[in-house]
């Protein structure tokens, strides 16, 4: 990308503040992964650790609120729903009464029972089993969201990864049947994003696409906002392919849509992709190509319990925009102290791939 050689060449004579000349997609900022995780619930911990003691490693985490998690520094947010469109479908998880059948004592209600059983997107990681959040319902926490933000002015853009659930089974459990997501329900999805984020909130994918004819190539164009242009707003992102071709229909290129779709480079939608677990030259050429990337720094909990940093540093150096981890700013695996921070605990940093030294983000 042209721009991309010229900035590193601005950016090299001596600027430190570069707002103005850092585009949207030339920052990097640190994520959490499952955010509104608030972990599992104490009877549902000693039922896996003897019936699936691998899934419990994997699930042994949690998270602070939200807006704790901003202001310490988190721009990268992740939020499963599931969708309920008439309400009460996870009011009642069977969790309780497995529990209960194992002769094990009950875990309280997490929640208010007149919350779940209203209509709306639930935050969710798996219902029936991991089904506490720090939030709830879907709107609640997006209203959340919008509170720190309002609170914070001129903050580095947020970016809101959205993942569509409609899972069935886990291990040897029957899950609660999910609603599956149709165009009804997408539709609804942006109504309620847009319910609680204004227009001039948000960055949109017409708002990149402007006179090109796909958002694709806008991107590659380097049509993005720049960091100036960008503070105070939010990114929404389609974090599931197998809704994409629901999101994007009567929709091309996703002309009137809030989120981008986790889409592949090459097609009309293209501006936003995942590489959960993609290498650092990979991921560098879909950035130095004008891409917003997403990774994952770690895993299952697998890098924290041994101290692993080499995937945390080699997702670093990929340039990959939001990293995504189990262990942001303030909450430190408990086994070994991994996290994942950078070096001079801002909420962003130029990014690596696309500027030079001397380059600095300064705010919130």
């Amino acid at each position: 990308m042209k721009y991309a050689f010229l900035l590193a060449a601005v950016l090299a004579a001596g600027p430190v503040f570069a707002d103005d000349q850092l585009k949207l997609n030339q920052i990097q900022v640190i994520g959490s992964h499952n955010s509104y995780h608030a972990g599992l619930p104490a009877g549902i911990v000693k039922l896996l650790s003897s019936t699936d003691p691998d899934s419990l490693d994997g699930l042994d985490y949690s998270h602070a609120p939200l807006d704790v998690q901003l202001s310490r520094g988190i721009r990268q947010l992740e939020l499963d729903i599931y969708a309920d469109s008439r309400g009460g479908r996870y009011a009642a998880p069977l969790g309780p009464r497995w529990v209960a059948e194992a002769g094990l004592p009950a875990d309280p209600s997490p929640y208010d029972t007149g919350v779940m059983a209203a209509p709306g997107f639930k935050v969710l990681h798996m219902q029936d089993v991991d089904y506490v959040s720090t939030c709830q319902p879907f709107r609640f926490c997006l209203k959340q969201i919008r509170e720190w933000s309002d609170s914070h002015p001129g903050h580095v853009p947020l970016f809101l990864l959205i993942e569509t659930k409609q899972s069935e089974t886990v291990g040897r459990w029957e899950m609660t049947a999910s609603e599956k997501f149709t165009t009804a329900t997408l539709d609804a999805l942006d109504g309620e994003i847009r319910s609680v984020f204004s227009e001039d909130r948000l960055i949109t994918p017409d708002k990149i696409r402007g006179r090109y004819d796909t958002l694709e190539q806008a991107v590659l164009a380097g049509h993005w906002p720049t960091l100036a242009e960008a503070r105070g707003k939010v990114v929404f992102l389609l974090d599931q392919k197998n809704v994409s071709a629901l999101y994007l229909a009567g929709h091309p290129a996703l002309r009137g849509r809030v989120l981008f779709t986790n889409a592949d480079p090459g097609t009309p939608d293209a501006a936003f992709v995942e590489r959960n677990e993609g290498g650092a030259a990979e991921i560098a050429d879909l950035v130095r190509r004008g891409y917003l990337v997403r990774t994952r720094t770690d895993w299952d909990t697998k890098q924290a319990r041994l101290g692993d940093t080499a995937r945390r540093d080699e997702a670093m150096a990929g340039g990959a925009q939001m990293l995504s981890t189990d262990y942001p700013a303030g909450e430190p695996a408990r086994w070994t102290g991994y996290q994942v921070v950078f070096p001079d605990g801002a909420p962003a940093r130029c990014n690596p791939v696309l500027t030079v030294p001397p380059c600095r983000i300064t705010g919130p």
